[in-house]
C-alpha cells in the first residue's frame, strides 16, 4: 500500500511526457497546420482568399478588432453556414480536439474545441 502513491505518481509524469501539451494544442503553428490541410484549398495558402473571401482582412472590417466570437462561430456552425448561404463546410462535426475553456466574453468561460482556437489564432496573426 505505501507504493501506491509514488507509482501512480510516476506513472502520471511518465504520461504526461507522452502527451502533447494543451498550449501546443492551440498554437498558432497549430493553426497554421489545420488551415493549410482544411482551409487554403478555398482560402489560400496565405488566407488572401481564392474561392472563400481574404482572411487577412477580417480586423480590418470590424473597426480594427479581431472578431473572434464570429470567426470561431463561422468556422465551427452550420446554422451560421445557412444563414449566410455559404458552401463552407461544417468543422463542428469533425474531432477539433480536446475542449478548452477560453474567456470569449467578459467574464464568461466557454468550452471550445482545441483545433479552432488554434485556427482563430492562426488568423488572428495573419491580419493586415
Amino acid at each position: 500500500m505505501t507504493y501506491a502513491k509514488p507509482l501512480l505518481l510516476g506513472t502520471a509524469i511518465l504520461l504526461a511526457g507522452c502527451t502533447p501539451s494543451l498550449d501546443d494544442r492551440v498554437s498558432v503553428t497549430r493553426g497554421a497546420t489545420f488551415f493549410a490541410e482544411n482551409c487554403a484549398a478555398c482560402h489560400g495558402s496565405d488566407a488572401r482568399g481564392d474561392i472563400g473571401p481574404d482572411l487577412t482582412l477580417l480586423s480590418q472590417r470590424n473597426g480594427g478588432t479581431f472578431p473572434q466570437l464570429d470567426t470561431l462561430a463561422t468556422i465551427y456552425g452550420p446554422a451560421y453556414h445557412q444563414s449566410r448561404g455559404t458552401i463552407m463546410p461544417e468543422f463542428g462535426a469533425d474531432d477539433l480536439g480536446p475542449l478548452v475553456v477560453v474567456e470569449l466574453e467578459d467574464g464568461i468561460g466557454t468550452p471550445v474545441p482545441a483545433d479552432l482556437i488554434a485556427l482563430s489564432e492562426y488568423l488572428r496573426s495573419v491580419q493586415r
